[in-house]
C-alpha cells in the first residue's frame, strides 16, 4: 500500500472519530501520518495493528513533541513487516494535564518508551502502572527535554557568550559557577588563576592541581671497571670479578703486537 492508502484505511477504521491523514517525508521516503484525538489514541493502535490490510505489527518507537503554549504531540511510528510500509500517529495532549492512555497491552516493548517520554516531557500514560524513572535518578527535578527546562551549560556560560572577556559585545565570560557536588578549588589541591581569568575550577583555565615533587631514588657508586684499572695498572679486586668466574677485560692475557705484513715485499 501506499502511504496515502495507509492514510485512508486508518482513517476509515476511526470513523465517525475525527481523524486527518496526511503524508509525509521526501521522494527517497514518504510516511502516512494520521492524527487522532487523545480520547481515540489507544483504538487507532489497536486498529493499525488488527487490520489485514495494514497489518502494522512492529512497534518502532515512541516518544512526544514539546509544541510550548499548544501542549505535547505524542508520536508513534509502526511498521508492517509483511506489506513493508509504515504509519505514524499522533495525538496532541494540553500542556496543563498531559495524559494519554497507554499501548503497553498492545505492544509491550512500548512500556520503556513510555517511561523514557514520562521523565522527559512530563506525559502521563494512564493504565501503564510502573511509570518509575528509566534514564534519571529518582531525586531528579524537573523534565530535561521540555522548552522551559533551563539547560546547565547555559548557567555556566552565557549564551551567545565569549571565551575570554572582552571578545564579545555581549560581554562574555565564563561565571564562576560550580557544578553540584565539585569541591571548592582550595578544597582539592587546585592553583587559583590570576584576576580577570575564568573561574577556578572551571576546567582547563580554572587552574591546575597541585603535583608534589616527585624524588628519584640516589643511585649507587659504579664500581670502576677493568679496563679502567687496566688503563691504570691496579689490579681488579677479588669482588669485581666477570659473570661466572670469567676474567674482566683489563684480566686478558696480552702478547706481542701481530706484524702485519709488507704488501711491497714479495714471495720467499
Amino acid at each position: 500500500m501506499t502511504p496515502e492508502e495507509v492514510g485512508r484505511r486508518v482513517v476509515e477504521l476511526l470513523a465517525p472519530v475525527e481523524a486527518t491523514a496526511s503524508v509525509s517525508g521526501g521522494q527517497g521516503y514518504a510516511r502516512a501520518t494520521v492524527d487522532v484525538p487523545p480520547a481515540s489514541w489507544a483504538d487507532a493502535v489497536r486498529a493499525a495493528r488488527d487490520d489485514a490490510e495494514l497489518g502494522l505489527d512492529f512497534l518502532d518507537w515512541l516518544s512526544a513533541v514539546d509544541e510550548l503554549a499548544d501542549g505535547f504531540d505524542v508520536v508513534l511510528h509502526l511498521w508492517s513487516v509483511a506489506h513493508r510500509h509504515g504509519l505514524l500517529l499522533r495525538t496532541r495532549v494540553p500542556r496543563d494535564a498531559p495524559v494519554v492512555a497507554s499501548v503497553v497491552d498492545l505492544f509491550p516493548g512500548a512500556a520503556w518508551h513510555e517511561r523514557e517520554t514520562h521523565e522527559m516531557f512530563g506525559i502521563d500514560f494512564a493504565g501503564h502502572g510502573e511509570l518509575r524513572p528509566l534514564l534519571l535518578p529518582p531525586e531528579f527535578e524537573g523534565h530535561p527535554l521540555r522548552k522551559e527546562f533551563v539547560l546547565a551549560s547555559r548557567v555556566a556560560k552565557p549564551w551567545p557568550g565569549a571565551k575570554e572577556p572582552g571578545e564579545s559585545e555581549a560581554g562574555g565570560g565564563r561565571r564562576p559557577v560550580r557544578p553540584p557536588g565539585v569541591p571548592a578549588p582550595g578544597e582539592w589541591g587546585t592553583t587559583p588563576t590570576p584576576a580577570g581569568a575564568a573561574g577556578a575550577g572551571e576546567g582547563p583555565r580554572g587552574g591546575t592541581p597541585a603535583r608534589p615533587a616527585r624524588e628519584r631514588p640516589a643511585r649507587a657508586a659504579r664500581p670502576s671497571t677493568g679496563a679502567g684499572q687496566a688503563r691504570s695498572g691496579a689490579a681488579p679486586a677479588a669482588d669485581e670479578a666477570g659473570p661466572l668466574g670469567r676474567p674482566l677485560p683489563g684480566e686478558l692475557p696480552t702478547g706481542p703486537p701481530r706484524q702485519q705484513p709488507d704488501p711491497e715485499a714479495g714471495e720467499s
